[in-house]
């Protein structure tokens, strides 16, 4: 393989993998690695250059594989590690990429840590946790996932942090000996050949150590834990020094889920010497909730309100770094169903939102199944869930005054389980992903939506090809935007200019036809999600099209 340049990942198309979720080979209803292995040609097909891949180490799986028992070991509903050497050396051979999930903001209650620091308390690995002694819960703060932070020590006056669920503990970023076993392992798998990682809640590795309660924000006398544990002063030594010791050493890629990252810190983030290559940017993606982990408060947003946000993203990571674009990912409901009015979630509106977002500024991110127009699942009751915070939020939902119809509802449009649902490869009951009843609901258990003969997936094709290798590539991929102010408040309209190429994108992100004055003369047609004659439609664009041209 040929020498890669340093800022190599600015060309790369990624594609996101749920493992469970994405092909099962051995038809007990779970997705594994040799289904992933099967797949390759798909994806060399679909043009992507890389592939991530959701957890697949060891797990006990209470957060689906986000709880990680051993960094180093496959979790045998995967596979086996050879099974990934084999899916690693197939891919290379294709020239796709791979990167792993790097979660280390917690383990699982069951990785050896863990077991140790709880059958010891004077073991060196009690430090590599947090926990704190008294009868009383220490503070008040609220998990992730609802309820208290903090779970209690069987047969101790003790308790321990849990950020996330209270089998996710969390682990003492403070303890040096710990954070250098973490790099060692991080070196581990670089050495093995992957290309690099997205990591996990990485914001939350630092936590303020007066450990005080703070003023309660909910009906349960709790408060949310992000206040005091994310994205706090001091998390900069921690991360330079990650940087320092595992990824400076590799020509890797870094994509951190860095959520409460204030727009004025990107620069230390994703800068020239910032501690990633890009990170995951929430504030237009949550567009749909006021707090990502609250979703029974609903924004009732407007396409002017997601424009404004999508615009001073874009503009801020121009200023500061490079961007990871994405409107789909694991922990987000499906963009069709999010983005776009009831009466619309069609195939034409599925190609409108993705030109949309992948012509913008950044590396563009696609989630399996997106590239289908896959829609959400609606489920008829909470028993129907698999994903731990869609749970936690229903019974939330009811204890801040809301009927059992309306929490289950709230869910509904959330749920993680959204996007986790099996890939629908063909119309096949449980959708050609297996031949045994999945581990979570197909969306349709005999899909309409699937990867045979599909208009949108054909888009995606297309659209990556202009990025990739096209007369126009060095422009999508290099060029500055601008977001062109003078359009009516539902288009979003967008120029992207390299070395006097300008190309124009345009989406109308609104229910009417909106009528208004190109920004310049149509020369030449790239994209057109709704397949008219752009220059015979004169100053118009129909209900969530977009169009690139120059």
């Amino acid at each position: 393989m040929q020498e890669l340049k340093k800022d190599w990942w600015k060309k790369e198309v990624i594609y996101q993998i749920y493992p469970k979720s994405f092909n099962d080979s051995n038809e007990d209803g779970i997705g594994d690695l040799n289904g992933i292995r099967q797949k390759l040609p798909y994806l060399k097909d679909l043009g992507v250059t890389m592939i991530w891949i959701c957890p697949i180490f060891k797990s006990p799986m209470h957060d689906n594989g986000y709880d990680i028992a051993d960094y180093e070991d496959i979790d045998p509903q995967f596979g086996t590690m050879d099974d990934f050497d084999l899916l690693l050396n197939e891919a290379t051979k294709l020239d796709i990429k791979i990167i792993l999930d790097l979660v280390v903001n917690h383990t699982s209650n069951e990785h050896e840590w863990f077991q140790k620091a709880l059958a010891d308390k004077n073991s060196k690995y009690r430090d590599y946790y947090i926990f704190k002694e008294g009868k009383e819960v220490p503070n008040n703060w609220r998990s992730q996932f609802g309820g208290s932070a903090w779970e209690k020590v069987d047969d101790e006056d003790a308790y321990y942090l849990h950020l996330f669920g209270k089998e996710q503990p969390d682990l003492n970023w403070e303890n040096p000996e710990l954070r250098q076993e973490i790099y060692q392992m991080i070196n581990r798998w670089l050495a093995k050949g992957i290309a690099g990682f997205r990591i996990d809640s990485i914001t939350f590795i630092k936590k303020d150590q007066d450990f005080a309660s703070l003023p309660a924000d909910g009906a349960d006398g709790l408060v949310s834990c992000k206040h005091k544990t994310r994205n706090r002063p001091g998390i900069g030594s921690f991360l330079n020094e990650l940087k320092k010791e595992t990824f400076e050493k590799y020509n890797c890629v870094t994509i951190g889920e860095a959520s409460g990252v204030n727009y004025e810190d990107y620069e230390e983030f994703i800068g020239k010497d910032g501690y990633f290559s890009m990170i995951f940017d929430f504030h237009y993606a949550d567009i749909d909730v006021e707090s990502g982990t609250d979703w029974f408060k609903r924004s009732h947003w407007q396409p002017k309100d997601f424009k404004e946000l999508l615009a001073q993203s874009q503009e801020t990571i121009q200023q500061a770094g490079w961007a990871a674009n994405f409107i789909e990912n694991h922990d987000q409901p499906r963009a069709l169903s999010k983005l776009v009015h009831e009466d619309y979630q069609n195939k034409r509106s599925a190609c409108g939102i993705a030109a949309m977002y992948f012509f913008l500024r950044g590396t563009p991110f696609i989630y399996q199944g997106q590239e289908l127009g896959m829609v959400n699942a609606q489920r008829t009751s909470i028993e129907e869930f698999d994903d731990i915070s869609s749970i936690d939020n229903y019974y939330r939902g009811m204890a801040e005054g809301y009927s059992e119809e309306e929490a289950l509802h709230f869910v509904n449009l959330r749920s993680r389980d959204n996007t986790r649902n099996p890939m629908a490869w063909n119309n096949e009951q449980y959708g050609g992903f297996s031949q045994k009843q999945p581990w979570l609901e197909m969306t349709e258990e005999y899909p309409q939506i699937n990867a045979q003969n599909n208009e949108v997936l054909d888009f995606y094709k297309d659209m990556i090809t202009l990025r990739q290798s096209s007369e126009i590539s060095s422009t999508l991929v290099n060029g500055t935007i601008e977001f062109l102010p003078d359009v009516p408040e539902n288009v979003i309209a967008y120029v992207r200019e390299y070395q006097g190429q300008r190309l124009y994108c345009l989406t109308n992100l609104g229910t009417n036809v909106e009528i208004f004055t190109w920004p310049k003369e149509v020369d030449e047609v790239f994209i057109n999600s709704h397949k008219n004659d752009i220059k015979k439609a004169g100053n118009s664009l129909l209900p969530y099209q977009s169009v690139l041209f120059k």
